[in-house]
């Protein structure tokens, strides 16, 4: 019993000392470090509809590149995208119960929020993290012989729209982080079964195409 109230303390400390860092260093992000292109472009770089034409793109991409082999590729690429959404929002959010900064009784008053309405869901994971990841590791292990090195690019696009889930403020940094990992493993877990069962061959595009 002793030892029970020993972790518990611990484990207090520890989420209390991690929670003042996470909640500093969202105010440097949201109140600090901005401008205001950033303010306009990041309520807007964070939507869905934004990238409906890079995911037209993709799908495209494959159908053109891969014929038959791509329906599958679409198939798990959506599966990757609803799995990761429904573990983030489905589960976890409502599970950890954190709320976001934007609702917190203290800070609302202290930040900025720049799109229309805090979201009322928990804030832990960052589902626009989590999907992103997601999407992007599974792009990155299936299209490797297609996008070659530019393929870590689709990192960087996950990680700049959700570093704007900080910036419009609806998110802490730590949420940010919880999603990419969460993310990373689910597009790692679908991208290597689909990889190991399907795949799209490990020719480079030009070949592909050739073929």
């Amino acid at each position: 019993m002793a030892m029970q109230f020993l972790f518990v303390g611990l484990f207090d400390r520890v989420w209390n000392w991690l929670d003042k860092c996470d909640t500093w260093l969202f105010m440097q992000i949201n109140t600090v470090f901005t401008n205001s292109f950033l303010d306009h472009v990041f309520p807007w770089w964070r939507e869905a509809t934004t990238w409906l034409p890079l995911y037209l793109f993709l799908i495209l991409f494959a159908v053109m590149n891969y014929k038959q082999k791509s329906i599958w590729w679409i198939v798990f690429f959506a599966l990757t995208i609803a799995l990761s959404d429904q573990i983030s929002s489905g589960i976890l959010k409502n599970w950890i119960g954190r709320p976001r900064p934007c609702n917190d009784d203290f800070l609302q008053f202290h930040m900025r929020l720049l799109i229309n309405r805090c979201p009322s869901s928990g804030s832990f994971t960052s589902s626009h993290a989590t999907n992103h990841f997601a999407a992007a590791m599974f792009i990155w292990l299936t299209l490797k012989p297609a996008f070659k090195k530019w393929g870590y690019l689709f990192f960087v696009w996950a990680a700049t729209i959700s570093y704007g889930q900080v910036y419009v403020g609806v998110h802490y940094p730590l949420d940010i982080l919880g999603g990419c990992i969460l993310g990373c493993s689910i597009g790692w877990l679908t991208a290597s079964f689909f990889n190991r069962r399907l795949g799209l061959g490990d020719k480079p595009i030009d070949h592909a195409v050739a073929n």
